[in-house]
């Protein structure tokens, strides 16, 4: 197991190098020249050759990419346009607040699909199942932005029941700030998960083991409970692991309308400003995470089902 791990992490400096070639492509190249989208057109030749000279820009392209893998392995991303900022550490105060939003609202949103998909597997053309395929294909229908406007609007304006915005560093006073947007977090992405964790339970029903098991007088909740949900995991932790990185992205709407100051916020924020270091150093960090994480879902293959060797 551990040379497996040791050979997956070696595999994945090439797509690393391949991640920052095309990100440094686009942001250096393609993008143009950052100098002037720093200091807009009408700065003077002292004040660009200053810039271009204090960011590197001033350098050849293969030495400024150098410098970008430097940044990669360091993790010091430089400083960031707009702000001024040490980029590693707006990512460090940013980890944090998003964190105590996404980590939560993700395990809620994993163990509430599962358990829903399993029922609605086990209740399969009755009228529990369908009420369920029902309300899934309804709250996939209605965009993220319509319930952050219905949940501000409904139950932090008019019941007070949240505020409306806002974050607090402290604990307890941070819960009222997340609790509104998990809750959402949570009804936006349980229509697809259940949907998906159904359509992998059922899929195992028809395998000839559950044949041979029901043959044997085994009962139903024996069935899905002690075989078929095992066997349906490697699907399921598939899903889990491709969305354990878009969970910043899940969050930009989020931190955005919620005045959370998380990884999302901050994105957005750079995107807004065209401040291209940060939004570089995000797009890497994003893509570092889906490497590891489907590293970690070889590695959890082999727990879930035997039939999985590592070679």
């Amino acid at each position: 197991m551990f040379a497996y791990i040791v050979r997956k992490l070696l595999s994945t400096i090439p797509t690393l190098l391949g991640v920052a070639l095309i990100v440094f492509v686009l942001f250096n190249l393609v993008g143009g020249d950052p100098t002037y989208q720093m200091l807009g057109r009408h700065a003077n030749a002292q004040q660009i050759e200053e810039v271009r000279h204090e960011y590197g820009f001033d350098q050849s392209q293969p030495v400024q990419f150098l410098n970008y893998l430097k940044q990669i392995v360091t993790f010091d991303y430089g400083r960031s346009y707009s702000t001024r900022q040490s980029i590693s550490q707006m990512i460090g105060d940013g980890i944090v607040p998003s964190l105590s939003l996404m980590i939560p609202a993700f395990l809620l949103t994993t163990l509430l699909s599962i358990a829903i998909g399993l029922g609605a597997a086990y209740f399969r053309g009755q009228a529990i199942d369908r009420v369920t395929v029902i309300l899934c294909i309804f709250g996939m229908s209605l965009p993220m932005l319509g319930y952050i406007l219905f949940g501000q609007y409904f139950f932090a304006f008019k019941l007070g029941w949240f505020p409306i915005s806002g974050y607090e560093t402290a604990w307890p006073d941070r819960i009222q700030y997340i609790l509104m947007p998990m809750a959402i977090f949570v009804l936006v992405s349980l229509g697809y998960d259940v949907r998906f964790y159904r359509t992998a339970i059922l899929e195992e029903t028809s395998q000839d083991y559950v044949r041979t098991a029901r043959a044997k007088g085994l009962s139903e909740p024996v069935i899905f409970f002690r075989h078929v949900l095992k066997n349906s995991m490697v699907p399921i932790l598939t899903n889990i692991v491709i969305e354990i990185p878009l969970l910043i992205l899940g969050a930009f709407l989020l931190e955005s309308f919620f005045g959370i100051p998380g990884l999302g916020s901050i994105t957005i924020d750079a995107v807004n400003n065209s401040d291209f270091p940060v939004i570089k150093a995000m797009t890497t960090l994003v893509a570092f995470l889906y490497i590891l994480g489907n590293l970690a879902t070889d590695v959890l293959y082999t727990l879930v089902d035997p039939r999985v060797r590592l070679k």
